[in-house]
This record gives structure tokens, sequence and C-alpha cells, in this order.
């Protein structure tokens, strides 16, 4: 639970004690004097600065004039975020020779403030709400964790540096920052070193952690997912309200209230906060009176299309991963996304959604697009030659491109094998804006309600560049969550926008697109749409490109794949990419498998021998629905 707590300066009740209103021209001015004084109270100027945040609408009634006095009754009509707070309140006006004012009333605000008192107006949040998965699983609640660190209470002064050091080696932190900040802090304050999960302390925590001087753990829950790692990209994070969050926050927050710091606990903070309970108390030193209250209510559980089970299996593949690694998998036919997986020794933070790469021959499934917009079938012979030189730059296969796909073959067999050559030799049948347009068609540059990077099609600079955008290569760059979107268009049959929100209703509520967020995380505050202007995806299309993927795996480098049960079509691709002057390869490979699409990108690899195992473990331990 937290509470924002704002209080204005003193309310005088005198404070508008003979204010001259208008002046009399003509008539009494009886008429404009009461239209002023409504305006003035409609501006907040009878109540004080605690209660401008919220709406006031003020009408008057027909005054009632009587030997140089009039009465009017003001109706004030508060909107107290979203509850509505009235009263009436009469009010004598006296006519003099320059015109109307107010009769002195400590009744005038309405509020029933008496002398020296301030109006506070005090919030406080309920529990914040779960976010749930499919089928309602919860995924972030309320979990045990325990702050281990320093209880400076337990320990003499001069102990405090010889304490905090041995601390903060067994924690495995920084022993002068964590030393420093113990002898700043207050004699008898807790000096939190690191919270952890019970499972973490398990290996982090030492045994005989607690023989240390002062050494100490506080027991406490905080909202999490099922482990660390747990699509925490998209979930984001939780803790206290930073100064920036504050003083943007038009005083809703105040220090020390919990709110989402990133993904999607910070997109959508207000629904998971709930609705405060709001009391405004009239208060004066320690006395507080309570002038009116409303009830707040818990917020729903904020539902998502996230696959507990498979997001479970996916992070235990990883976990035999070194390096970067990511798994991305949506469900083709809601474009609900099911996994944002990341490795745990991944050295880019987000990268399932975040992560910019050359896609390398999983782009020839975009490039496939082209060449049957452009009149090609599958069966057309094309040539897979060793090398093919384009303005002096020679391209090549990879080095195990098997020889007996060499020379005049089928298009299909062609991408099955995945030869760059033939590829490349297609170049003056598409132009940038036909690719750009196939890349469209199949989500990619779009838009995803994470924020998440959508790809980059630009128009290519020279012959060659435009030869290698046609093999993923060039200045073609995209994400994991992107080419699982490619994937999961062919498996749809139509141009698919993931989601991460469970109803349309839930993206449609969210803001254009932003940047992604200061701390690297994707901002989920953004809707799920394909770039504007983009040809459809026509099931006729996807059909042709589902036989060609399928291929891969029957016939070609996706043959890892072959057995598994329900069938599994694919695209493997290796980007090559400069590593300090040195060549270096990263492996793709995207799958369908019944209604389940996935990607998997590996850092330090090849599509093939990297990415093919890692799908293969991940379809093969339950097969998709």
């Amino acid at each position: 639970m937290s509470a924002t707590i704002r209080t204005a300066a003193v309310v005088s009740v005198m404070g508008l004690s003979g204010l001259m209103l208008v002046s009399c021209t003509g008539d009494d001015g009886l008429a404009e004097a009461v239209s002023e004084l409504r305006e003035s109270a409609e501006n907040h100027e009878f109540a004080g600065d605690a209660l401008a945040e919220f709406p006031l609408t003020v009408t008057a009634a027909e005054p009632v004039e009587k030997d140089g006095t009039a009465t009017v009754e003001l109706s004030f009509d508060w909107d107290i975020d979203g509850n509505e707070w009235a009263y009436r309140v009469p009010v004598t006006l006296t006519e003099t020779d320059e015109g109307w004012n107010v009769e002195e009333t400590p009744e005038l605000s309405g509020l029933g403030l008496k002398e020296g008192e301030t109006i506070e107006v005090a919030r406080s949040y309920p529990e914040r709400a779960d976010i749930v998965g499919a089928g309602g699983k919860t995924i972030v609640t309320e979990r045990e964790v325990a702050s281990y660190g320093l209880d400076k209470s337990w320990v003499e002064p001069d102990q405090v540096s010889d304490s905090a050091a041995r601390i903060a080696e067994a924690l495995g932190i920084d022993a002068d920052e964590f030393a420093a900040r113990a002898e700043q802090m207050g004699e008898q304050a807790f000096v939190e070193a690191i919270t952890l999960r019970p499972d973490d302390a398990q290996s982090r925590v030492p045994d005989d952690f607690f023989d240390i001087p002062g050494a100490n753990a506080v027991e406490k829950t905080m909202m999490l997912a099922p482990t660390r790692a747990f699509a925490r990209d998209v979930l984001g994070t939780v803790g206290e309200a930073t100064a920036e969050i504050i003083e943007e926050s038009d005083g809703t927050v105040a220090a020390g209230d919990i709110v989402g710091l990133s993904g999607l606990q910070k997109a959508k903070d207000a629904e998971l906060r709930g609705t405060p309970s709001i009391a405004i108390n009239a208060v004066s030193g320690e006395q507080s009176r309570e002038l009116v209250s409303f009830e707040g209510a818990k917020a729903e559980p904020l539902a998502t299309t996230l696959d507990v089970e498979l997001h479970n299996r996916a992070d235990r593949v990883l976990s035999g991963v070194d390096g970067t690694a990511s798994i991305v998998a949506i469900r083709p036919s809601t474009g609900g996304v099911l996994a944002v997986a990341n490795s745990e020794s991944s050295d880019v933070f987000a990268n399932a959604t975040s992560g910019q790469y050359a896609p390398g021959s999983t782009f020839k499934v975009v490039t496939a697009l082209a060449l049957l917009r452009a009149g090609a079938s599958p069966d057309d012979v094309v040539t897979c030659a060793d090398t093919l030189t384009v303005d002096g730059y020679e391209f090549h296969n990879f080095p195990e491109y098997p020889d007996a796909k060499t020379g005049e073959i089928s298009l299909r067999d062609a991408i099955a094998n995945s030869c760059n050559t033939a590829m490349v030799a297609q170049a003056d049948r598409i132009d940038d804006a036909a690719l750009q347009d196939a890349a469209a068609s199949l989500g990619l540059v779009g838009t995803s309600d994470i924020g998440a990077f959508m790809g980059s099609v630009p128009h290519s600079t020279s012959a060659t560049e435009h030869a290698a955008d046609l093999i993923g290569q060039g200045r073609i760059l995209v994400s994991p969550f992107a080419m699982a979107t490619v994937a999961a268009s062919v498996a749809a049959g139509a141009t698919v926008a993931p989601h991460v929100l469970e109803t349309a209703e839930a993206s449609a509520e969210a803001s254009e697109a932003p940047e992604d967020s200061a701390d690297g995380s994707a901002d989920p505050a953004a809707t799920s749409a394909p770039a504007e202007g983009a040809a459809p995806l026509t099931a006729e299309e996807a059909s042709t490109l589902g036989e060609l993927m399928r291929a891969v795996v029957t016939d070609g480098s996706g043959s890892e794949l072959k057995g598994l049960e329900p069938a599994v079509s694919a695209k493997t691709g290796t980007a090559e990419f400069d590593d300090d002057g040195e060549l270096a390869t990263h492996g793709w490979m995207i799958a369908t498998q019944g209604d389940l699409a996935v990607a998997v990108f590996v850092a330090d690899g090849t599509g093939s021998d990297t990415a093919a195992p890692i799908v293969k473990e991940l379809l093969a331990a339950e097969p998709a629905a």
C-alpha cells in the first residue's frame, strides 16, 4: 500500500472578505457580481491550492436581493478522481457605493475550515495487481525474497567498516561502495546489500554469512515473475519511484511509492496500481478531521498472451547456451506473443526485442515473396554458382554448401539449401521498393505493443549493397522478435501484428510507439500494426512460402528438424559480420509447427549447426498444438 500526501498553505477563512466584485454602471450590477463570484469559486480561489488538481464546476442560483444585500447559493461540484463531491454554500453580498463585495463568512469555501487549518489530500493505493499469462496463469505476483545486508544496530561503530567489507565480499558486491554507504547511514540503520529469491540465495549466500558481525536478512515480498529471467524485457520491474517519475506524476506519486520502472509494469502502471482511496482532511498540527473520503479498488490482473509453460521451456533451453541468444515464440492464428526469452549470459539486455542484427539467409523468405510477386515460381530454374561478382565484390555460398545443389537448380532447391549466388543473381528482378514491400507484408518494419524493434529495410546505396540485401546482409537489420513475426505471418496466411496484451482493446488504448526506454528495455506503450501502405500478404503467397520453408527441412539446410512431429517448416540463416577485423557469424533459424512460430538467434554460431539444435530441443520437448 502506498500513499500520496499533498498539503496546501493555510487557507484563510476570511480570504475573500471585502472582495470587490464589480462596479455599478447603469443598473445595480448584481448579475455581473454573481457571475464573477462563481468564476472565482470555479478557479479554486476559495478552496486553496491543495484541491487545485481537481476539476470544479460551480453554478449559482438566482440571487435574492433585499435592503442593499443579496444572498446567492453556490453549488460546488468537485470531480475527485472520478468521484463526485457536491455541496452548496450560501454567500451574502453587500452593495456599496463602489459596487458589490462579499460578506465576511467562515463558510465561504464550503469546506468548514477553522482558523489555522490546512487541506490535506491523501491517497492510499491497494495492493498492486498481478500480471497473468495465457489461460489466466499467474506470472507476476507477490513472491518471497530476502534483503541481505548489515544491521548497524548489532555492531559497534568501529566495526561497521570491517563488517560491511566482509558482507560485500561474501555476497559478491562492490566492497568499497557498500562500506562507504554503511558508514553514511544512521546508527540503527539496516544497510541493504542485495535482495535475493530463496533459490538464488541458496547459491549466492555462503553458509557462514550470519557469522559475520551485523550480518542480517530481512524477509519481505516483491512483485516478481516466476524466475529472474522470465520475459524480463517485456514485463519490466517495479520499485520505489524515482525523482523523475515523481516530478512527472502531477502529484499522484510520492517518495516511497512502489511503481513500474520499465516494461509493462511502467507502461501500465496506472492500471496495475488500481484506484486509490482518497481522503480530504482538515489538518492543524497533529490534529486531523476528515471532510470527505472515497474508497478505492484493487485493479484486475493485467492479462497477457505469454505462455508460462512454453516460456519456461525456452528459458531452460537457453540455459545451456553461452553468450547472447534469444528465443521468440508467437501464436500465428492470433498474433499473441507466447515467449520472449534471452540467455542468462546475454551481453545485450532485451536482446529478443531490441537486438539489431543482419538476418542472413532467414531474410530469403522475404526475397522469395518479392520474387513470387515478380512472376517467379518455386520450379523456376536458377543458377547456383560457386561465386558471383557484383560491381567487383565476390559473393559466395557458405563453406558447407552441398556440391550436388550447384549449377542449374530450382528456386525451391536454392532456398532449401540456401544458395546465396542464386538469390544475388535475381537482383535485377527485384528493386528496393519491391523488397521493402515484401518485408512489410511479412510484418517487418511495423509496430508492436511492446515497442520491439521490427526491422529496418533501407534503400540500398549501390548495386553491391542491393545484392547483399537479398541474402539478409547489406544494411538490413532485424530483431529476433521481428523474424518470429515473419514466420508467424507465413503460418497465419496473412500479415501478423504481434501483441502481448491479451485484448485488442488493451492494445488500442496504448499510445504511439516510443523510442526504447532509457534503461534499454522495450517500452510497451505502443500499438501493434503492420507498416502503413504494405500490400497484404495473401493466403496463396503464404502457402507457397510455407512449401519453400518445408523443403528446407525435408531437403535442405534444416534437416535437423526432419523427424519432428507435427511437421516443422523452417529457414536457416548465417549472418556474417566484422568482429574487430575478424569474420564472425550470427546463427538464425525461424520455424513453424502447427499454430506456433519461433525465431532463434545465437550471437556466435551458424543457422544449421547452432540455431537449429535449439529449435529442435524447444519443439521436441512438447509438440505444439
